[in-house]
């Protein structure tokens, strides 16, 4: 459960039960099983070469659209925007209230966790653009007259996305594990520390660290790889998204924050379901431990299989299986967002449009600055279980959809001709597992 959750506001991030479903779990299963299944069985007979590339073309934006955003003052207003909203969370961390009324916690656990997702899909690499550690980065380096793109060192190419993975980790751990996570000092504390490393990790190995490391950078430009934005050579162009989620590098570690990402959000629904809350309570063993023991073991579990399923593939003597992981890793993108709109979407509507609210009187003192203090939270979906519902089942199954083609594209690439068919057999049946548990999971919060 979440933080904000667990002031008692609100029970959202879940579809609200398998009773409350106009479908049965066993209809949902079965039915995105059988979608995931026929999907495969008619690429098979209809997609027999690799259609995306390293590089896609797509069509080029209308030259006022690309003139705008390749001017100047278009990157200065977005970088300013995400100084702006980084210097009022300082403020609100720093002098604000110590309850979850604060507007700290909704725009930490709400705005940038699941919102920055939304954002990415829809405009492309949003934290990328306004990540207030790389304007504060750029401003150093303009102050000492360097590049803040060089470091003192060079990035190791080793390290990867392993980092990040760490940091996604770290922060799924206090949202979702660490029982004072309401409270401000430790939130506070964590991006104290986050944004110190960030702003030292820049400083030694230039903005690459920022690609590699920055947990929030990384996350949205990977979700940002379903957008249809793409910018090839210097000129943005409109893309299919599962071309532009072709370009995704295998870079060491992306398998780790894949993992860390879908297997938080099972370990979230999870966490959420009555037989794991009666376990807690009835047992002696501590509650505490029992969570980060299990949270581990979910992002574990989901490395584990996607990677087993990808080792076992039919790749030929001459090839490495150990590298098959991150080849095939950038797949579990479309699954990682459908899960995040089907787990955090009405969550996301009514706690966002609540910390809009909230923002306005950041001191809790009667204020409104902004003069949203009147609104009311956005409650719409909330009166509408069915569409919700079928919102929910139906991004699981799109995103384990586009995962499988995305997978099979790649599969063409990489997979001896006589095993490109029988080599992906593994994989799906990984994907098939990901998607009854998760659909599981989604039922049983």
């Amino acid at each position: 459960m979440s933080p904000l959750q667990a002031a008692g506001d609100l029970s959202a991030h879940g579809i609200g039960g398998q009773q409350d479903l106009p479908i049965s779990l066993g209809l949902a299963v079965s039915g995105a099983v059988a979608a995931l299944v026929v999907s495969f069985t008619v690429l098979a007979v209809a997609w027999r070469t690799p259609r995306y590339g390293d590089d896609p073309t797509g069509r080029p934006v209308p030259a006022v659209v690309q003139a705008v955003v390749s001017h100047p003052a278009f990157a200065i207003a977005l970088r300013v925007f995400g100084m702006v909203v980084f210097l009022y969370t300082v403020v609100v961390a720093v002098a604000g209230v110590d309850k979850t009324i604060n507007p700290f916690f909704g725009i930490i656990y709400v705005w940038l966790w699941v919102g920055v997702v939304f954002a990415s899909v829809l405009f492309g690499p949003f934290w990328k653009t306004i990540s207030p550690v790389r304007t504060i980065n750029l401003l150093f380096a303009r102050i000492a007259g360097s590049d803040p793109d060089e470091g003192l060192y060079a990035y190791p190419a080793r390290l990867g996305y392993w980092p990040a993975a760490v940091g996604l980790f770290a922060f799924v751990w206090l949202e979702l594990v660490y029982p004072s996570s309401t409270e401000l000092s430790p939130v506070r504390l964590w991006f104290a520390v986050y944004v110190a490393a960030m702003l030292i990790g820049g400083a030694l190995f230039g903005t690459r660290f920022y690609e590699r490391a920055d947990p929030f950078e990384v996350y949205s430009t990977l979700a940002s790889k379903l957008s249809v934005w793409h910018v090839r050579e210097g000129r943005l162009h409109v893309v299919s998204p599962l071309a532009h989620l072709s370009t995704v590098p295998a870079v060491p570690g992306l398998i780790g924050v894949m993992g860390v990402l879908f297997g938080s959000t099972g370990f979230d629904s999870f966490g959420e379901s009555p037989p794991f809350v009666r376990f807690v309570q009835g047992t002696d063993i501590d509650g505490y431990l029992i969570k980060n023991v299990t949270l581990i073991g979910f992002c574990l579990l989901a490395m584990a299989i996607f990677a087993v399923g990808c080792m076992l593939t039919g790749v030929g003597p001459e090839a490495d299986r150990r590298e098959l992981p991150d080849l095939f890793a950038f797949s579990i993108i479309p699954i990682v967002v459908g899960y995040v709109v089907a787990h955090y979407l009405s969550y996301f509507v009514e706690i966002g449009s609540r910390t809009l609210v909230l923002a306005s009187d950041p001191f809790s003192t009667g204020a409104n600055y902004f003069g949203t203090a009147d609104w009311r939270d956005v409650t719409w979906l909330a009166y509408h279980p069915t569409l919700l519902a079928n919102i929910k089942v139906g991004a699981v199954v799109v995103g384990h959809v586009l995962a499988a083609i995305v997978a099979h594209d790649r599969a063409l690439k990489v997979l001896p001709a006589k095993h490109q068919l029988t080599g992906q057999l593994p994989l799906l049946i990984a994907m098939v597992g990901f998607t009854s548990g998760g659909l599981y999971l989604l039922f049983s919060a």
